[in-house]
């Protein structure tokens, strides 16, 4: 590795067990009962757990650099390993194969409280965190002012963070991870915990770390916030390496990925969660005013959405619907398939079997550009069976639209069609 190598990942792999609860042995008792059970099951002829496990590769054979002061995305859907990939490279988890070299202090915030200890105090918190970084007293002191500030818990901050709520707790851990000057800062997509003015702030904060020289991982589901932050990106499916490219060619490759055909999108049944049961979705598609499949559609004609699901056993207050949003991640409106009253009074019960549920743009609704369509199954806000905020992609053209014949192009995501009149009041 380089001088200029900030971190350097070759063939990494990560495989876990799955189809039975693991089993942790925290004190001596545990792991005696352990081996003592695993014994019993030898001699009575039972060949224990380990044949009932399958295995997953969560990642697999995943290589690539990063050169000092660089800020790299990595962006996938759920399940593509991303996760994975930073509890690795932060040494919360070992992988099974390969193996990554870091050059310097690695600041990470992969979940909410990231190594606090719920007993101790924030200041407590943060002296801890910086003596795990290698700091020396003096160091943190001089930035603990600062930390305090940015996370808006001084109020709190001798009070133990067990008893913060989960917005106390991710502004004091983003603050100490940000703050403390790592060399390389790694961060997952626990921001979304946050309210809108934090993400603001935080994203702010990563901006002036990644200008700094300071090399920074990013993970986020936000294209927008992906394309402001880093110059590249890496994509990931299914544990594996699909592209590194610039982040606004890998945020395009990212969006348009995973159809079968163009305007439209299936669900294969290891995409789908298992606690997503007993909702499963099927497809979704964009068909035109001619009836046809299409990722390219007008303005001025009707956008009908399809979504196709299955229920597998019968389900009470489930509403199905979509999320639209711009490819820079900006929300368009969001609408479900019994926002009507008379819809909820007549699908409050669903039973089992498969579905489709429908729904109309209005002509003249969408401005010219490309949106993206994120899906979600749930039951009124008490359970989420089923969410992609990446579910499907597709263009509109604006020609023959309302205004088109001005020459300048008109901002906004919508483009309606409004009566106007007017009204000559005399002469002047």
């Amino acid at each position: 590795m380089d001088s200029t190598t900030s971190i350097l990942v070759k063939g990494i792999g990560k495989r876990y067990k799955i189809g039975a609860a693991q089993e942790r042995q925290d004190t001596l008792r545990d792991l005696i009962v352990s081996q003592a059970r695993n014994l019993g099951r030898f001699f009575s002829g039972k060949r224990g757990l380990s044949d009932k496990y399958e295995h997953i590769w969560a990642l697999r054979d995943v290589s690539f650099e990063v050169k000092r002061g660089q800020a790299l995305g990595i962006i996938g859907r759920n399940g593509a390993g991303k996760s994975t990939l930073l509890k690795i490279l932060s040494r919360v988890t070992d992988p099974t194969e390969g193996y990554g070299e870091l050059r310097g202090r690695v600041g990470s915030l992969l979940e909410v409280g990231t190594g606090f200890h719920p007993e101790l105090t924030g200041r407590e918190n943060i002296f801890l965190n910086g003596a795990i970084l290698g700091m020396h007293k003096k160091e943190i002191e001089a930035r603990f002012d600062e930390i305090v500030d940015f996370s808006e818990v001084e109020k709190f901050i001798d009070t133990p963070v067990k008893r913060y709520s989960s917005g106390m707790y991710l502004r004091l851990a983003f603050a100490v991870a940000a703050h403390l000057e790592p060399e390389i800062l790694v961060v997952d997509e626990v921001l979304a915990v946050g309210d809108a003015d934090f993400q603001r702030k935080c994203l702010g904060k990563m901006g002036d770390v990644a200008s700094s020289g300071r090399t920074v991982l990013f993970v986020s589901h936000n294209m927008s916030a992906i394309q402001r932050l880093t110059e590249e990106s890496l994509v990931l499916d299914k544990g594996r390496v699909l592209m590194r490219a610039p982040s606004g060619e890998a945020v395009d490759f990212y969006l348009n990925r995973g159809l079968t055909k163009l305007g439209e999108r299936f669900w294969e049944e290891d995409e789908v969660p298992a606690n997503s049961a007993p909702f499963r979705p099927l497809a979704i598609r964009i068909v035109d005013k001619n009836e046809q499949v299409s990722d390219s559609v007008r303005s001025v004609d009707p956008i009908r959405i399809e979504i196709d699901y299955e229920l597998t056993e019968d389900v009470t207050g489930l509403r199905v619907g979509y999320y639209l949003f711009t490819t820079r991640g900006e929300p368009v409106f969001t609408s479900f398939d019994t926002d009507a009253e008379e819809m909820f009074r007549e699908y409050t019960a669903r039973k089992a079997g498969v579905y489709t549920s429908r729904c109309l743009i209005p002509a003249d609704t969408l401005n010219e550009g490309r949106f993206v369509l994120g899906i979600n199954a749930s039951s009124y806000g008490i359970r989420r069976y089923f969410q992609d905020d990446q579910a499907l992609s597709f263009s509109v053209d604006a020609s023959g639209a309302p205004g088109t014949h001005w020459p300048e192009s008109r901002p906004g995501a919508v483009r309606p069609a409004l009566q106007w009149t007017i009204e000559e009041r005399g002469r002047a």
